[in-house]
């Protein structure tokens, strides 16, 4: 196969599809839900700016500050993070050291991907978002708050949006390792 100078990076970056027709067809309902929930990340990032711009007016405007700024941040700041973790995945966007593995053939490439997505990247991913979802459930049953907080928020909901995050990430691994797996495949 000829050397286009594109890497299978570029491809995810302009969201050329890796799988066949039928395949793609059948993930596009993860890519919608990784595309929905970075949607509600990048609206937790204007909320998070509107948190910090009353806490500075609060702080320095008035000399009153919150005592839930530090709290609110944190979670809002985690939880966009883990929400747009799936679609940055789908957009090829991850930080990547790749000067080897551009100059590879792109059936090496993918079948990489794939291996590294499918045997390490996934059950690490399954594992912290079965972690995340029990420790939410947990402290749902408990109704556990924040210990060092002095507003001591129920933590459940954050910990809630950060197993979810985690889940739409390791389903749309299983959609990367199958479209890495096909064009490793088809060459």
């Amino acid at each position: 196969m000829p050397r286009t100078g594109r890497t299978i990076v570029d491809d995810a970056r302009q969201g050329v599809p890796h799988g066949t027709p039928a395949l793609e067809r059948l993930l596009r309902p993860i890519d919608a839900a990784s595309r929905q929930v970075a949607r509600v990340a990048m609206l937790l990032a204007y909320l998070l700016m509107a948190v910090m711009v009353f806490e500075v007016v609060a702080r320095y405007g008035l000399a009153r500050p919150t005592i839930w700024a530090f709290d609110v941040s944190y979670m809002l700041n985690g939880s966009l993070f883990a929400l747009g973790l799936a679609w940055t995945l789908r957009a090829g966007e991850h930080v990547r050291i790749d000067f080897l593995s551009t100059q590879l053939p792109r059936r090496l490439q993918n079948g990489i991907l794939a291996a590294v997505y499918g045997t390490l990247v996934l059950p690490a991913v399954g594992w912290l978002a079965l972690s995340a979802f029990r420790t939410a459930l947990r402290a749902w049953r408990t109704g556990e708050v924040e210990a060092v907080s002095p507003w001591a928020p129920l933590m459940w909901p954050f910990y809630a949006v950060l197993a979810a995050g985690l889940i739409v990430l390791a389903l749309q691994l299983v959609a990367e390792t199958l479209r890495h797996l096909t064009a490793a495949a088809r060459g």
